[in-house]
């Protein structure tokens, strides 16, 4: 399984982008080596008689070197060039299921320090092909950085753990989101919203009778 994602440093070029151009920068080098280190080769000297005389003109070889450095800079220059593609953001909430009511609630409240992870399979083996974790802010948030293209994959955020003793059970059906994490469908957006995830209290608190009866007025 590749290493977990870094969200520190979101902008960075693909890693084939620099070991492309550390291969072409190494080739030209070895170019220039064996230009320099090969004997200079004897070009004809002007004739001593004034009357078959001809200008001297520069040999073509010794423009040589100036191209070989210009072809080494070409595609520096190009990568320099192309705009750094920004990462994918996603971001969701990991709440507490105070009433067991197996969904979200207004007695429902956000964990800080809960711990997700985001892992995508690879769509006919479902061998894992991606993940990276986060931990939630005091908010009960979220975010992840994907700079990573998973257009044939799986891709789903899933709780992973709680900080509180009492509310650690992940809620049935609540517990992972799907996210898609590709610009190939359509979505013209960076952001990707996923699902809130929740765990449910041991012990429903005082008071969740009351929230949900309002659902049982509002189904009648």
């Amino acid at each position: 399984m590749p290493p977990l994602a870094s969200s520190s440093f979101p902008f960075h070029l693909p890693l084939y982008i620099v070991a492309a151009l550390f291969a072409s920068l190494s080739l030209c080098a070895h170019s220039l080596l064996l230009r320099f280190s090969s004997p200079p080769l004897d070009f004809p000297q002007p004739s001593p008689n004034p009357k078959k005389r001809e200008p001297f003109r520069e040999p073509e070889m010794a423009r040589l070197p100036a191209l070989l450095a210009l072809l080494c800079l070409l595609p520096a220059i190009a990568a320099a060039a192309r705009p750094t593609r920004t990462p994918l953001t996603v971001t969701g909430k990991v709440y507490c299921d105070t009433c067991q009511a197996g969904f979200e609630t207004p007695a429902s409240t956000y964990i800080a320090g809960a711990k997700v992870k985001v892992e995508c399979k690879d769509r006919t083996s479902m061998k894992p092909m991606y993940s990276q974790e986060a931990t939630t802010d005091s908010t009960g948030t979220y975010k992840m950085f994907v700079s990573e293209d998973h257009l044939d994959q799986l891709c789903d955020a899933m709780l992973v753990s709680s900080p509180q003793p009492n509310c650690r059970k992940p809620a049935a059906g609540r517990d992972r989101a799907r996210v898609i994490l590709t610009r190939n469908n359509g979505i013209a957006s960076d952001n990707r919203f996923a699902n809130n995830m929740g765990f449910v209290m041991d012990q429903p608190l005082s008071g969740c009778a009351q929230v949900l009866q309002q659902y049982q007025d509002f189904d009648v």
